[in-house]
């Protein structure tokens, strides 16, 4: 079964970004590839429609087929990522929106305090949130407590590809939560992905992983088998780690 988003299953628990191709038909080769369902979208750098005289990445992905997640990525302040929220709205009549604040341009690690403003305002307002934020456990609770439909901590910086760094406050996150947990940012190769899975992730959000491949189309069948091998894991639940060797075959039908 999949993970519930604003009333909505999704089977496919990869996300993937639309940015960073080399153009529209690339970005749509790649989300056919992966067999995500969802693909979120910068309104502030990706023409959905509020520039007529350019092309729309609508006009390679269909709406009626994928669900357009639209993010405020490019926000600095809780300001202007509500506005540019009320804008997405507008342009694709949904409420749901993916929120990003972001502290700086040179890391674009996520501000605590302009994230936690624009949450709470955006709740009110009736979206509903999915906020990209750091894997700081409190946060993450007061997001949850304020209404967010999804916690996206990341696991590493944007487009470092650096994998999971703090895998201990991630699984702290995950077990305090009883809304979706998806990593977001970070995300460098198709084991990244399937360790986050195992975690207990609910999803994965990831971007320049395919983009920035030197393949990809291939990269992105990758990460859409590395989702569904973490979370066959994650439901197996691992076999138990032993200090000592352990012969595989049964003792009782053993030869003597």
């Amino acid at each position: 079964m999949g993970f519930l988003i604003n009333n909505k299953i999704y089977n496919s628990r990869l996300i993937i970004g639309s940015g960073k191709y080399k153009d529209f038909k690339q970005t749509q080769e790649a989300l056919k590839a992966s067999d995500a369902e969802m693909i979120t979208v910068a309104i502030k750098r990706t023409n959905i429609g509020q520039n007529t005289n350019q092309k729309s990445l609508l006009d390679y992905i269909n709406p009626n087929n994928y669900k357009i997640l639209p993010n405020t990525a490019g926000c600095f302040s809780a300001e202007d990522a509500v506005r540019v929220s009320m804008l997405a709205r507008e342009l694709l009549n949904d409420n749901l929106i993916k929120l990003e604040v972001l502290a700086d341009k040179n890391t674009l690690l996520p501000n605590e305090k302009e994230t936690l403003i624009a949450a709470k305002e955006l709740v009110g307002l009736g979206f509903s949130v999915m906020v990209y934020t750091t894997d700081n456990v409190l946060l993450a609770n007061e997001l949850e407590t304020i209404g967010c439909a999804a916690i996206m901590p990341l696991a590493s910086p944007i487009g470092t590809g650096q994998g999971i760094i703090n895998k201990a406050n991630i699984k702290k996150i995950i077990k305090n939560a009883k809304i979706p947990i998806i990593i977001d940012a970070g995300i460098g190769t198709a084991s990244d992905a399937t360790i986050a899975m195992e975690m207990g992730c609910d999803a994965v959000l990831l971007n320049s992983a395919i983009a920035m491949s030197k393949n990809p189309i291939l990269m992105a069948k990758a990460m859409k088998h590395a989702v569904i091998a973490g979370r066959y894991a994650y439901e197996a639940k691992r076999m138990k780690l032993s200090s000592i060797a352990i012969p595989s075959s049964n003792k009782k039908n053993a030869l003597s």
